[in-house]
């Protein structure tokens, strides 16, 4: 009889608070309340899916039922620790919210957490997408939450903290739960695989963990399914046949030609990728996170907090030699404006060609900033040379006085009145008037 198989996301499931990634404010917080004593009545983890919610409740419950807890190392292999990780402990109730969202199912919780632990040291009730429960179930919940018996605990866990009602929040602890980054994700990737004897390029390491978008569940499920797909190697082209993402090296280089506004190559390379069937939405996505790093880049030496390999890094530095920060930001709010148009849009690559040419010509564009100050400089050179020409300097001030002023060499002379009639009676001013139509009346 064959063995059964488990799926590469439940064997690599973490166990103990060392095996957790990049949740490390998590962490630290949970160890120091075991250590001080001071675990509180109820928590809140709230975060995007396959970031470890669950995964942390499971540790934290096993931490505090540990045959030697509270402790921040459990065991693992008292009867408690088992039957916890196997999640049929009689001490911890996993009760999914979606499905148990009426106020009978509260009540039902509310009984069983009255009862005393049957082996470990506390009850421990456990509810995942908890924001799925009604109003009525949650006001249900409020007196007990608030007053639970001495040795029941809370842990919920949800991907909508804004739909849990905030007299539930202000009972609870609450821990916010990070995407995991790129190369964290890349690197237990490495190490399942190693472990699996899976050959995996560095590639399709990157490809894989890109494509998780900050979930370790999802990765390890796509490296599950690449294993059955490609067998024991897997290369960055494998990866981008199976989950239709577009290569790094040609994100960098359409990210490239929209720099340098050659529309002529991103046409071509739009063309090449819808031709390829990859996913126009996850290319916009992507897209607008290499302008995010090439800004930040920008502005921030070397790039310093951002998730990169050093191939990344590399290309950052060479496109950020070339990019005006006006132009990349100009960029990604056309990308962001597209993503949003996307979700409905009948015709994807109509709409993705039209916003990469806009961002093409925006990209080489001089920023309006910058004609401002040519503007300001041509007025001031204009400004000092109007100071250094006396003839000017004295138009202006007979126009403005209509007097000039007096000098030493000059004596002061009056002005004769005008004479209107000998003024109108000139030739010239005569055809004037003739061809005015006798408009003019008065000359001041």
């Amino acid at each position: 009889m064959a063995s059964s198989y488990t799926v590469i996301a439940r064997k690599w499931r973490p166990q103990t608070f060392d095996d957790v990634v990049g949740q490390d404010h998590v962490v630290q917080t949970l160890r120091n309340a075991i250590r001080s004593h001071r675990i509180a009545q109820a928590y809140l983890f709230v975060g995007p899916r396959g970031t470890g919610k669950t995964t942390l409740a499971r540790i934290f419950a096993k931490a505090l039922n540990c045959v030697n807890g509270p402790t921040e190392t459990p065991c693992g292999i008292c009867d408690a620790c088992k039957e916890i990780a196997a999640g049929n402990s009689l001490d911890v109730m996993e009760i999914d919210g979606a499905s148990n969202n009426k106020v009978e199912d509260v009540h039902a919780i509310r009984e069983n957490i009255y009862y005393a632990p049957s082996r470990g040291k506390y009850r421990i009730c456990y509810i995942d997408e908890v924001h799925m429960l009604s109003a009525a179930a949650f006001n249900a919940l409020l007196k007990t939450l608030e007053e639970p018996p001495e040795h029941a605990k809370f842990i919920f866990a949800t991907t909508e903290a804004e739909k849990i009602l905030p007299t539930i929040i202000s009972r609870c602890q609450r821990f916010d739960l990070r995407r995991i980054s790129v190369p964290l994700i890349a690197e237990r990737l490495k190490m399942i695989a190693k472990d699996e004897k899976i050959k995996i390029s560095d590639d399709a390491l990157l490809a894989v963990a890109r494509g998780a978008d900050g979930g370790m569940r999802d990765a390890q499920s796509a490296l599950d399914q690449l294993i059955a797909f490609t067998g024991n190697k897997i290369d960055e082209s494998d990866v981008l046949n199976v989950f239709g993402l577009v290569a790094r090296s040609t994100l960098e280089n359409l990210a490239g030609a929209i720099l340098q506004g050659d529309i002529a190559s991103v046409l071509k390379s739009v063309d090449e990728l819808d031709k390829n069937g990859k996913d126009l939405r996850r290319l916009t996505f992507e897209l607008i996170e290499h302008f995010r790093n090439l800004l930040v880049f920008i502005h921030v030496k070397n790039g310093a907090g951002i998730d990169l390999t050093d191939a990344q890094r590399a290309t950052l530095e060479a496109q950020s030699t070339i990019a005006k920060p006006a132009n990349v930001l100009h960029v990604t709010e056309i990308l962001i404006e597209l993503d949003n148009r996307l979700k409905t849009a009948l015709s994807r690559r109509t709409l993705l060609e039209t916003a990469l040419v806009r961002a093409a010509r925006g990209s080489t564009a001089t920023p309006l900033e910058d004609i401002l100050k040519q503007i300001n400089v041509l007025k001031n050179e204009q400004g000092r040379a109007t100071a250094s020409s006396p003839s000017r300097t004295n138009e202006k001030r007979l126009g403005e006085d209509a007097v000039a002023p007096p000098t030493p060499s000059t004596p002061i002379v009056a002005e004769p009145p005008i004479d209107r009639n000998a003024i109108l009676s000139k030739p010239s001013v005569k055809n004037a008037l003739d061809i005015l139509g006798g408009q003019i009346t008065d000359i001041q």
